[in-house]
């Protein structure tokens, strides 16, 4: 047994197929069954079974899978810390976020710990859905995502840096414009500009809809919130969407006004990791970093 074959194991019951790994690792599909038939062998049980659409872990498999996933994560980890030793801090840290993620939440973490940590490697990678964030760490593809905080998730760490109040997005000229707030029954009067369909915070903003009885009408939908405010500034009907750090007062804001609705929930993001004991010192630094940043910002 060796250490390929339990990543190649891990990448397996992952993927739920032998030729997807197989592509991804540039070899045969006969090599990667080797991988797997040689801890089969040493163990004494199977660990696949065999499905019309692939391949998925026997219950000895998913003991196995679990255990080879944990300490692969951190042999990973101790690997990069390293590495981090041996080159004096020119380390990398890898970051799963949305489109709109870098520029409300880390632009002025990023300044910060780019100042004290120069050599290191900020690397971001977009993400279209929370499930995603999760299948990239899950697969060690990054080390941090940043997220709609929702559900537990098996093997992943969520902690929350910041929950944000909903607010109303609306042209200046616009009937609601002069409210100081707009009441919860207000909105199921006005023509909604939807947020990502797949995405966290739209099903949070659905339930908080559905358990306080509000149908809402909708024929535009779009790929992020700073979309979406930009087809109401646009005139093509009113977003709900969160009040984000660092968004423009009425003063700055042009033909656009942004108008809290403090009868929603709050919207819970922050940072999801597979350990936050696992994490390098320089990965910790920055998520601590973001969250510190976050907390002195309106």
């Amino acid at each position: 047994m060796t250490l390929d074959d339990l990543r190649v194991f891990v990448l397996v019951c992952r993927a739920g197929s032998l030729s997807a790994v197989a592509r991804e690792l540039s070899c045969t599909q006969s090599a990667v069954s080797q991988h797997v038939k040689r801890l089969e062998r040493e163990t004494g049980v199977r660990l696949l079974e065999r499905h019309p659409r692939g391949v998925a872990p026997t219950p000895a498999g998913r003991i196995l899978q679990a255990a080879a996933a944990d300490g692969i994560a951190g042999l990973d980890s101790a690997l990069r810390s390293l590495g981090e030793l041996v080159r004096g801090e020119a380390g990398s840290v890898r970051v799963m976020t949305g489109a709109t993620t870098v520029r409300h939440f880390m632009a002025e973490a990023v300044v910060a710990f780019r100042g004290r940590h120069p050599r290191v490697s900020l690397e971001f990678q977009t993400a279209t859905s929370s499930r995603n964030c999760f299948d990239a760490l899950a697969s060690h593809a990054c080390d941090l995502a940043w997220i709609t905080l929702g559900a537990p998730v098996r093997g992943i760490e969520q902690r929350s840096v910041v929950e944000l109040p909903w607010v109303l997005a609306v042209r200046a000229d616009d009937p609601l414009a002069d409210r100081s707030h707009v009441e919860v029954a207000d909105l199921a009067g006005i023509r909604h500009i939807r947020l990502p369909e797949r995405s966290s915070a739209r099903a949070h903003l659905d339930a908080a809809f559905a358990e306080l009885g509000i149908h809402i009408t909708s024929d535009t939908g779009v790929a992020d919130w700073d979309t979406a405010v930009l087809l109401a500034e646009l005139g093509l009907g009113h977003a709900v969407v969160p009040a984000l750090p660092g968004r423009r007062t009425p003063e700055e804001s042009g033909p656009l006004r942004f108008l809290p609705i403090p009868g929603l929930p709050r919207l819970p993001v922050g940072w999801a990791v597979r350990r936050w004991d696992a994490l390098t010192p320089l990965v910790r630094a920055f998520a601590d970093t973001v969250a510190l940043t976050c907390a002195r910002r309106p």
